[in-house]
């Protein structure tokens, strides 16, 4: 269980990030940054520029975490689910195997019982497909809310202090290497996450 807890965040980090930097490199001029007026458009003043670590937030954002802990609840309802259909099945199996080792049932019998259960296996196969399904699209509506808030935060954040661009980085992708700790804005921004979600949840 711990092994897929740790898949999931590692996918849903991956996934953030990658959502994340795909919306704001790819609307170009749509991106809600604003030309100012004392310098041409589109020249950018290095001093205007910060950067967001998306693996420190998402471990201190009060919404992905909550969201993250009620998909892992699933993940592991899901979990025993199967487990304990896969088990009974799997006492089935060697019930009947040992019938008809011990001759306690007809061949018709055996052949009856044997498509009964190749039948329950295949229906158990498509179940766990079916909730494999069903949670990775739950994975991917949380991705959307996260992104949606953290996006509509950074719109309005960006404009308060005056910042021409916003970056993303992480340990995985590592695109900033090096910069002076006054550029990352992380901290404030989870804060400003943070008051806005406990706003929500009242």
């Amino acid at each position: 269980m711990k092994k897929t807890s740790l898949i999931i965040t590692v996918l849903l980090t991956v996934g953030l990030a990658v959502l994340y930097v795909l919306h704001f490199t790819g609307t170009g001029g749509k991106s809600g940054i604003a030309d100012k007026p004392e310098r041409e458009p589109g020249e950018i003043s290095v001093s205007n520029i910060v950067f967001v670590r998306i693996d420190s937030l998402l471990n201190t954002y009060d919404l992905f975490l909550d969201l993250q802990a009620d998909l892992s609840a699933k993940a592991r309802i899901v979990e025993d689910d199967l487990t304990k259909k896969g088990r009974a099945f799997e006492n089935d199996v060697n019930n009947f195997q040992e019938k008809v080792q011990k001759g306690l049932i007809t061949r018709s019998q055996a052949e009856t019982q044997q498509n009964q259960l190749a039948a329950r296996q295949q229906e158990l196969e498509q179940y766990a497909q079916q909730k494999q399904m069903e949670l990775a699209e739950e994975n991917q509506v949380m991705l959307n809310r996260v992104l949606d808030a953290l996006k509509t935060f950074l719109a309005e954040y960006r404009v308060l202090h005056n910042y021409d661009l916003i970056l993303t980085t992480d340990e995985s992708s590592n695109t900033i290497i090096e910069a002076d700790r006054s550029f990352d804005i992380t901290k404030e921004v989870v804060e400003g996450l943070n008051r806005e979600y406990a706003k929500s949840r009242k």
